[in-house]
């Protein structure tokens, strides 16, 4: 009987040191303290309806969960292009310049270029690979080569793809339409298979995302490619010296970080329509994609854990759904920016947190285990 209790107090000293159990617990912190400063300015805007909105920003979601799916899908790609290029101690905060490309090189194949039905939407989610491969070769080669900060590079690309993109389809007279100021629509053979789900334009792109995420997690935990990736991360320099090949790394690592990206911007315009006839369209209006930051968010709530990332890339997307919804109680859609940017402000320092939280408890323990002996001793003398 003792030796099980002692097996259950060693289990679970186990399972609460662990990194998995301390990020989880740092990330629902984030996300409570962002949730209750989004009822304080509920209540503070309108007290009436503060509840009955809260409500239904945490709730409403459920309601319309294939449009959780569907909105979720383009932010875990650009999330996992994040995360991952954290893992190599890079900020690819150039995912919406490369999420932008993938979206315009899916775009082109779809428009200009006449494929069989079965093969034509997965050309287009490799031209989208290939576009964001090619927009994130660019801040590694220069961050490899030359040792430029990859955030500056990341933020020029972004507004140069933004810019090069909407001049390309302006003056393309087959992809774009003047009269609506916006892309054609995509033929049919071009849009990825709907799931089926009625007033949702959920599709595979979400199956096909999750089972990145996983392959990624296998990548970075299971393989040695990864562990390099991963040490480096942790120190470049001690890497180097381990005879790990540091510019190399930095431009697959950018690379395959642009490609996911792009194929997020590939998954969100060849989404099927409701509409029979119609599709997504791409409006060139000079304003950069949200998607990309949007990921920055994702990727910081997940932790930059590619399974992190799932989770927190639909939780992100159900509360975008639920706070639409909070305009029926009279409140702006705004008002859910405002408690993502909280829970994401909280998120980037949740683990110095968590972990102030465990040294106070623990010395809570030791006081308490030091009375214990102290007791002891008074009895034994």
């Amino acid at each position: 009987m003792q030796n099980s209790k002692n097996n259950f107090s060693a289990s679970m000293k186990k399972i609460t040191k662990s990194k998995w159990l301390s990020s989880f617990s740092a990330t629902l912190l984030a996300i409570s303290l962002g949730l209750i400063f989004g009822l304080i300015v509920m209540v503070v805007a309108s007290p009436t309806d503060s509840f009955s909105g809260f409500g239904m920003m945490l709730f409403g979601g459920f309601s319309r969960l294939g449009n959780v799916f569907y909105f979720a899908t383009p932010i875990l790609m650009t999330g996992l292009s994040v995360g991952f290029a954290f893992k190599m101690g890079l900020f690819n905060i150039g995912a919406s310049g490369q999420y932008t490309m993938g979206l315009f090189f899916a775009l082109y194949v779809g428009i200009m270029f006449n494929l069989p039905s079965g093969i034509h939407w997965i050309v287009c989610i490799i031209a989208g690979l290939i576009g964001g491969m090619i927009w994130g070769f660019i801040p590694g080669l220069l961050k490899s080569l030359m040792n430029v900060n990859e955030v500056i590079t990341s933020i020029m690309t972004n507004y140069i793809g933004m810019y090069l993109v909407d001049m390309l389809i302006r003056n393309n007279g087959k992809m774009f339409v003047s009269s609506k100021a916006r892309t054609a629509y995509i033929p049919a053979t071009a849009q990825l298979p709907s799931l089926g789900v009625t007033d949702s334009n959920v599709n595979i792109a979400i199956i096909l995302a999750t089972l990145i995420a996983i392959i990624l997690y296998i990548v970075l935990y299971k393989t040695t490619f990864g562990y390099e990736l991963m040490a480096t991360g942790h120190n470049k320099h001690a890497s180097h010296y381990a005879g790990i090949n540091y510019k190399r790394n930095t431009i697959l690592t950018m690379v395959i970080a642009g490609g996911l990206s792009g194929l997020g911007g590939a998954f969100a315009i060849l989404a099927p329509s409701n509409i029979p006839g119609s599709s997504m369209t791409y409006e060139p209006i000079n304003i950069i994609a949200a998607n990309g930051f949007n990921g920055i968010a994702v990727a910081l709530l997940g932790n930059s854990h590619p399974i992190g990332i799932i989770f927190s890339s639909l939780f992100i997307s159900h509360i975008q759904r639920g706070g639409t919804r909070a305009s029926l109680f009279g409140y702006k859609p705004e008002i859910i920016d405002v408690v993502i940017a909280v829970i994401i402000y909280f998120s980037a320092f949740a683990l110095v947190m968590s972990s102030a939280i465990g040294v106070v408890i623990k010395k809570r323990k030791e006081r308490k285990a030091e009375a214990v002996n102290t007791v002891k001793e008074i009895e034994e003398a």
